[in-house]
């Protein structure tokens, strides 16, 4: 029996040794998640510090490139369908203009994507245009602003159609050789969404972001797409003829050795 109780003495002070020590570890892994946490709070502090920094250097280049774009922009209004022929080119935003909308962008004459002084509060993008024959206005607007709430608010102008105008539809029309399919919807109808979107259910206007950040910083890009589309076609008509041109020489070449061949034979029979 006392042999026992030694026993039970031994068992209670390991116990106790081992909650010691799991109490150390866990002491010891409470002081480490606080010296990470102080860690990546200070990572934190720096990282806002670089954004703020990278956002003025943002706006200090937004200013150095305006009068560059505006130069880009009085070229491009001597190249007849520019912003009609980088928009087809494009492959997300040619599939949006119908054929109603193909003839309005060729009065397009200058396109502009301006953020706002505070590039993180916003941006816009503006189609200039020509007096048409479909709307009485010169200039469609679309402005996207950040709120602090997590949300964005969306304005357009709100285009004022000329009588028997209105809002052009498209119709699908079925796709021919290398012809992309007329969109089923005008372009147009992207000026009369103006909801305010909520940041976590998708803010980002699809079409916007494509203009903002793919066409607008080098349309060039796309425009020439469409030149070398339109050189391959015409390289591959030239294969074409010169194959066709070739079997009809090819054709004569056997007619004339056909010739021969009875010539020869008459020869022989006289």
């Amino acid at each position: 029996m006392v042999a026992d109780k030694g026993k039970k003495v031994k068992v209670s002070a390991a116990d106790k040794a081992e909650e010691e020590n799991s109490e150390q570890l866990d002491g010891d892994l409470v002081l480490s998640i606080e010296k990470l946490q102080e860690i990546q709070d200070e990572l934190e502090k720096i990282n806002e510090e670089a954004s703020d920094k990278v956002l003025e250097v943002e706006q200090k280049y937004n200013e150095i490139r305006k009068p560059v774009y505006d130069k880009r922009s009085e070229i491009i209004k001597s190249i007849p369908d520019f912003w009609l022929t980088a928009f087809l080119s494009h492959p997300a935003l040619g599939e949006l203009l119908t054929e109603e909308d193909q003839k309005i962008f060729k009065h397009l004459s200058s396109l502009e994507v301006e953020d706002f002084k505070d590039v993180k509060s916003g941006y816009s993008i503006t189609f200039n245009f020509r007096p048409n024959p479909f709307f009485e206005d010169t200039k469609l607007t679309k402005t996207f602003t950040f709120l602090d709430e997590g949300t964005t608010k969306i304005t357009a102008t709100s285009i004022k159609w000329k009588e028997g105008m209105s809002l052009p539809n498209g119709a699908a029309h079925e796709k021919k050789g290398n012809k992309r399919p007329f969109a089923e919807e005008s372009f147009f109808h992207w000026f009369t969404d103006n909801q305010q979107k909520d940041i976590i259910d998708d803010i980002n206007d699809e079409i916007a972001e494509l203009i903002k950040e793919d066409l607008w910083p080098n349309p060039l890009n796309y425009f020439n797409n469409d030149a070398d589309e339109e050189d391959g076609e015409e390289d591959d008509e030239e294969l074409m003829q010169g194959r066709e041109g070739d079997g009809s020489d090819e054709d004569d070449d056997e007619d004339d050795g056909e010739d021969s061949d009875e010539d020869g034979d008459d020869e022989d029979g006289n």
